[in-house]
């Protein structure tokens, strides 16, 4: 599914065609997504101007005066701009159509994606929750070597949790405990505080490698602009199985940690 970096890198591509525009009307081809978009969703974004849009997670917010659109891409959407006339295809279940004359078009094949309405977004159910973001300053192995006292859990699972911190799947987790140099199958508690810093640290620069090359290529991905990402040619171990690793030549291992397939060098992490 589209993680943080893809998200973001979705949010800056539609942010300068929305903000500051008015919404003319708003089409629900389908309502049916992994919750049903609600059915006075159109009456309440039509006449409104988004001021901003903006992330937390993995879902983006677009705000107005009188409330916050909640929009999740799930397993294989994408939104992006389009002319407001651009015929629409099969997965095109919602357009948000702009007094500039473009629109906003959220295509999910699965369905799996939500788009749902709040006035306090902040304290929607799917939201109030949530980890502190990882780019954020409030982030860093201080507050992860904190979270982690007497946790067993593997360090993997541990830091994907996003009620420790936000946005950190599968391809980012195994990329940094990479960096950082730490066994995947490591326990949390037991990681020390010097490494916790390294680790937040491996954190946080993949992700901003991976939003610099606009997210990780993946299937069902692709930009705002309608462009796919292009960060998994730097990967360092995901999905490098048997390859040698690009520190010291050791075969990248694989091993199944919370029913996710982790990779990870032998030989440079412990």
């Amino acid at each position: 599914m589209p993680e943080l970096p893809e998200v973001e890198t979705s949010r800056r591509g539609i942010a300068p065609w929305v903000e500051k525009q008015t919404v003319k009307t708003v089409v629900v081809r389908d309502r049916r997504l992994r919750w049903p978009v609600p059915a006075d969703i159109d009456r309440k974004l039509a006449g409104t101007t988004i001021d901003r849009v903006h992330r937390r997670a993995k879902y983006l917010l677009f705000e107005t005066a009188s409330g916050t659109m909640l929009m999740h891409l799930g397993m294989s959407g994408s939104v992006r701009i389009i002319e407001a006339d651009e015929p629409a295809m099969k997965h095109d279940h919602v357009d948000v159509l702009l007094a500039s004359g473009k629109a906003l078009r959220f295509r999910d094949p699965r369905r799996f994606g939500c788009l749902l309405w709040a006035e306090e977004p902040l304290e929607h159910p799917l939201l109030r929750d949530l980890g502190p973001e990882p780019l954020a300053d409030d982030f860093d192995g201080d507050y992860l070597w904190r979270r982690a006292r007497g946790r067993k859990v593997s360090i993997k699972p541990f830091i994907m949790n996003a009620n420790i911190v936000v946005g950190v799947g599968n391809i980012y987790a195994s990329e940094a405990l990479f960096g950082a140099g730490i066994h995947p199958r490591r326990q949390a508690g037991r990681v020390s505080a010097e490494r916790m810093n390294l680790l937040a640290d491996a954190i946080k620069a993949v992700l901003q490698r991976a939003i610099r090359a606009g997210g990780t290529t993946l299937r069902d991905f692709s930009g705002g602009d309608g462009e796919p990402g292009y960060f998994r040619q730097q990967l360092d171990v995901y999905e490098r199985a048997g390859r040698p690793c690009r520190r010291c030549e050791t075969p990248i291992s694989a091993v199944v940690l919370g029913q996710r397939s982790s990779y990870y060098c032998k030989r440079c992490q412990r």
